[in-house]
């Protein structure tokens, strides 16, 4: 592909990504790679390069923008001029300049939501944002259950310890996990260290019961159940089919035997979860939230939210908060974490538990503390 073919690429793409974060499509990343998946023609520097082009300018843009073409032109004005010398050039290249057409305006967040980060972070809130926009780490949990971290750590010298996780590695960037031995055996499994902290912080003991109340996937429940060496009853559980169906293989893999996944159906989750009331050890919510501390990860997700959506997140979190303390024996541990740095999902949660004692909570971000951005809370049931 020319540059101005990948430029154009980038645009078609953008304009996808532009729709898909109004009307909740497919991620950015999903995008690009159905994009390529018909297009064969394009070589591995030609989706590395488009690829590049297409998060470099989401990164930029506070705001969503009208067209993937307008997205371009304001990205290139601002900081890469030479691409504005690919429109209207020969081959597949986009329409020419015209005079006076649209240019997005370059920003690191929607202003509502600087705003909202701003009364957490004040007058630091430009320095968090712009480490909220920087490229994520690739970081893994060495599973207990099959190796040691020093095991690991001593087969791979170039990568890193992360000494406030029990198991954590941060992997060189560029990385390709799925070639690894140590991946294929089950040995390490890929977590934020922020992720490995929320799941250490319930303590989780071998003989207990535990249920993970938000498993999707399963990571934090295999971070569970490692902890847990095999004994006691883990219960891990979620209302997404799709997601939850991924653990299967994901527990095999590590070796994480006798995890009980149970599929909720939206608001009939107390029932199926009857047996269990007033029996647990432990719970932890991973609840659903905005993401915003994985914009790193997920830069498009910040055109994606809006204010109403953020009050049914905030309305879910605070019935899984009722649940999760129902479910505990007296005495029993909770764990409260949401990947979101926006005061509504965090301490404003913890207001009205009374059934619960007085919450110990901190706040992970990518300026601080070097991993995704996450709220946990730790309380015990009175």
């Amino acid at each position: 592909m020319t540059p101005a073919a990948r430029l154009a690429a980038a645009i078609e793409i953008l304009d996808a990504v532009i729709i898909a974060a109004r009307d909740g499509g497919a991620a950015a990343d999903t995008l690009i790679q159905r994009y390529f998946t018909t297009r064969r023609y394009a070589g591995s520097k030609d989706r590395r390069a488009v690829r590049d082009l297409v998060f470099g300018v989401v990164r930029t843009l506070g705001e969503r923008p009208h067209s993937g073409r307008a997205a371009v032109i304001g990205y290139a004005r601002a900081h890469d001029p030479t691409l504005l010398a690919h429109f209207g050039a020969a081959g597949h290249a986009p329409l020419p300049l015209v005079q006076g057409e649209p240019a997005a305006t370059m920003g690191l967040a929607p202003a509502w939501l600087r705003d909202m980060l701003g009364l957490r972070f004040g007058g630091d809130v430009g320095r968090q944002l712009v480490a909220l926009m920087d490229r994520a780490p690739l970081d893994v949990r060495v599973n207990s259950l099959k190796a040691t971290r020093e095991q690991v750590a001593a087969a791979h010298p170039d990568w890193e310890i992360l000494p406030r996780t029990a198991h954590g590695l941060r992997l060189p960037t560029g990385t390709v996990l799925e070639q690894l031995e140590d991946w294929q055996a089950g040995q390490i499994e890929v977590q934020d260290e922020g992720s490995q902290m929320a799941a250490a912080a319930l303590a989780a003991r071998p003989g207990e019961t535990v249920v993970d109340l938000c498993a999707g996937a399963g990571g934090k429940t295999l971070a569970l159940a490692a902890d847990m060496a095999g004994q006691g009853r883990l219960v891990a559980c979620d209302t997404d089919r799709g997601r939850l169906s991924q653990m299967p293989p994901r527990a095999a893999r590590a070796g994480a035997d006798g995890i009980d996944m149970r599929l909720l159906d939206p608001g009939q989750e107390a029932a199926a979860l009857a047996d269990l009331m007033g029996q647990c050890d432990a719970v932890l919510i991973d609840a659903p939230c905005s993401g915003s501390g994985t914009w790193r990860r997920n830069p498009e997700s910040r055109w994606r939210l809006n204010r109403e959506r953020l009050a049914r997140l905030v309305h879910t979190q605070a019935q899984l908060i009722n649940l999760g303390t129902r479910l505990l024996r007296p005495g029993g541990r909770i764990v409260y974490v949401v990947c979101s740095l926006l005061p509504p999902e965090g301490e404003a949660q913890l207001a009205n538990t009374p059934a619960l004692a007085p919450w110990k909570s901190r706040v992970l971000t990518p300026a601080d503390d070097g991993c995704d951005g996450f709220f946990i809370a730790q309380s015990s049931r009175l």
